[in-house]
C-alpha cells in the first residue's frame, strides 16, 4: 500500500497550463504504480489549458466547482462528480469560467501505449 497525503503531494508543472496548481497523488514522483498516474489540479477563475492533443488517453473528474471542457468542436460544462474521457489524439481545452476555484482529478496512463495504439486514426 502507498499513501500520499494531499498536503505532501509533489507539485508539477505542464506546458500550456495557466493559473493552475497541480499535484501528483499517485505515480511518477508521487510513488510507485504499474499502469497509471493520478493528479489533482486546482484551477483558478479564468485559468485552464491551451487547446492541444496528445497520444495518451485522459480521464477528468470534477471534484468541486465547474470546468468548461472543449475538444475544439464542442464544449461542455462539467460540475461536481461529472467526468469526461479524452481519447488519444483528441484535442482538449479546460477552462474555469466561474468566479471560484475548481478542483479536478486527472488519471492518465503511466506508460506509452503499444505502438499500434499510437497510430492516429484516419
Amino acid at each position: 500500500m502507498h499513501v500520499t497525503r494531499f498536503f505532501a503531494a509533489p507539485p508539477y508543472d505542464a506546458p500550456g497550463h495557466e493559473h493552475m496548481r497541480m499535484v501528483r497523488l499517485q505515480g511518477r514522483e508521487a510513488g510507485p504504480t504499474d499502469s497509471l498516474w493520478m493528479g489533482v489540479s486546482i484551477v483558478e477563475p479564468n485559468g485552464g489549458t491551451t487547446l492541444g492533443a496528445s497520444h495518451l488517453e485522459k480521464i477528468y473528474v470534477v471534484l468541486d466547482g465547474e470546468i468548461s471542457i472543449s475538444n475544439g468542436q464542442e464544449q461542455m460544462t462539467l460540475s461536481r462528480w461529472d467526468s469526461c474521457r479524452i481519447a488519444p489524439f483528441e484535442s482538449r481545452q479546460l477552462r474555469n469560467m466561474s468566479s471560484r476555484p475548481a478542483c479536478v482529478l486527472l488519471a492518465m496512463p503511466l506508460h506509452e501505449p503499444p505502438a499500434a495504439a499510437t497510430v492516429k486514426p484516419p
